[in-house]
């Protein structure tokens, strides 16, 4: 399977429940015969890398992994590793513990939230290892801090402030003279910063 996930017997036989239950009403659906493939789950993290991480687990066929998607086998069924996660399911755990209200499917994955990047690392988490190691511990002096919604195509990098950034009367410097210049300086393949918060609400502002 490999040293980033594993899966326990009682994990694996609850999934295995819900892959049956999955493939039957499929079966008996109107889907298309393609799409009646066998199925797996596909296991990856999104955020990876920032406070805001969270595991997800979801159905997946075959012809519905993504490209570069790592496959292993678990014994009754295949398991895809988006390939971004990998890295940040290292030493991660999925289990099921019955309970009084039947049981809880749980997914431990400590280094989900832990800014790593290498000089091959998708842009999104050289981008996000600048916000998180770099800019929000300034910002966070103020009560602020700033995400990256996405990057768009022309290497344009989406962000949006919260806390005492958000309506805050300084925001234009410290986006121009303080995350633009980080994040251009320490990301060279970015070409332009663009700011979507809302900054008409200035509750929580530091600066008003």
């Amino acid at each position: 399977m490999g040293a980033y996930l594993s899966i326990s017997d009682s994990a694996k036989d609850y999934l295995v429940g819900l892959l049956e239950k999955r493939r039957s009403e499929s079966e008996s659906s109107e889907e298309k015969p393609h799409e009646k493939g066998e199925i797996g789950i596909r296991v990856f993290v999104q955020q990876p890398g920032t406070p805001q991480a969270e595991t997800c687990i979801a159905y997946c066929r075959a012809d519905e992994a993504e490209d570069g998607d790592i496959p292993f086998d678990v014994g009754p069924f295949t398991t895809w590793i988006d390939k971004r996660s990998e890295s940040f399911l290292e030493d991660a755990e999925v289990d099921f513990r019955e309970d009084q209200f039947g049981g809880q499917l749980t997914i431990r994955a400590p280094n989900a939230r832990a800014p790593k990047v290498s000089d091959d690392s998708p842009l999104e988490d050289r981008i996000n290892y600048v916000l998180y190691t770099e800019i929000n511990p300034g910002l966070a002096a103020h009560g602020g801090m700033v995400t990256l919604v996405e990057v768009v195509e022309d290497n344009t990098a989406v962000l949006q402030f919260g806390g005492g950034c958000q309506g805050c009367a300084a925001v234009d410097i410290t986006l121009k003279h303080g995350v633009e210049e980080s994040l251009l300086r320490a990301v060279p393949e970015l070409k332009a910063i663009r700011d979507v918060t809302d900054h008409s609400f200035t509750e929580n502002a530091y600066y008003q």
